[in-house]
């Protein structure tokens, strides 16, 4: 199963190394929106979206003025998944499923330029996109959902997967592709894992931001750390999948590749493998 991997977002917030951790404080800090793209034997699967074209064209209106302020995405055509889909040879509309973490603006943003694809999720994600509680009101964009995706949903009940339980496969998908439970930074958050035939990758989404976290010896740089606070919508939650993550990578690393959606040193180093 070959799997190419995409940054669809660039950000680029203030903070400098308080937020990606190298050196320099009075510069802007890096961030991406780390996408997979799966090529299986009946199609392509997009594992999350990144922020779409309408962000590239305005940013205000498609991502929220706020958001744009503190996040400072560059409204970069190229970027999107659907750029990047056309630019290695493949046609967009054999994208036929998309598998999202969550359904933060940054994550399904990209759903509305597929709107013929499937969307796989967690049922919780859908009950906290369509009723919030007071403290998610405002992290849910319902203007990139007014297309009327098609949606799959999962409870989260499943197998064990390398000490997760809950672990699902996908209606219609191929059993190499599984929704982890991972929440915490929302109620629904999911991790996707891919087994590519020479190991696992497994997206974890937002439900850590630095790649420093799952170190054995763990650090952050503190106002990521803040930010990630902030952003938890499950009390605890957050730290414990922090642990379990890099139990997972201390213990079966060279099974299980892990990432974070936003971090660029780790979407660098896979990308260039490319493709699995």
């Amino acid at each position: 199963m070959r799997v190419h991997h995409l940054n669809c977002g660039t950000m680029r917030p203030l903070g400098g190394r308080l937020v990606d951790g190298r050196p320099g404080l009075f510069r802007r800090a890096t961030m991406v929106c780390h996408c997979l793209l799966v090529e299986t034997g009946t199609g392509l699967v997009l594992v999350e979206t990144g922020m779409g074209t309408p962000a590239a064209v305005d940013r205000n209106a498609w991502l929220g003025a706020g958001f744009v302020r503190q996040s400072n995405p560059v409204p970069d055509p190229a970027q999107t998944a659907i750029a990047q889909i056309r630019a290695l040879g493949f046609d967009p509309a054999d994208v036929r499923d998309i598998v999202l973490t969550h359904l933060d603006l940054d994550h399904a943003g990209g759903l509305i330029d597929f709107p013929w694809a499937r969307v796989h999720v967690y049922a919780e994600e859908l009950r906290a996109f369509t009723d919030p509680r007071a403290d998610e009101r405002g992290r849910y964009r319902r203007i990139q959902f007014a297309h009327g995706p098609q949606w799959m949903s999962y409870a989260d009940t499943g197998e064990s997967w390398f000490g997760f339980g809950a672990v699902r496969p996908l209606d219609g998908l191929p059993p190499e592709i599984l929704l982890i439970p991972l929440s915490g930074h929302t109620r629904g958050h999911a991790g996707v894992a891919v087994d590519t035939g020479h190991g696992w990758l497994l997206n974890a989404g937002d439900s850590y931001f630095f790649h420093g976290q799952v170190a054995a010896d763990p650090n952050c740089p503190p106002g990521l750390k803040w930010f990630e606070g902030r952003m938890e919508t499950v009390k605890g939650a957050r730290l414990d999948n922090h642990r379990r993550l890099r139990q997972l990578v201390q213990e079966h690393g060279d099974e299980v590749t892990v990432f974070a959606a936003h971090d660029e040193t780790q979407f660098l180093r896979l990308s260039t493998r490319s493709s699995v």
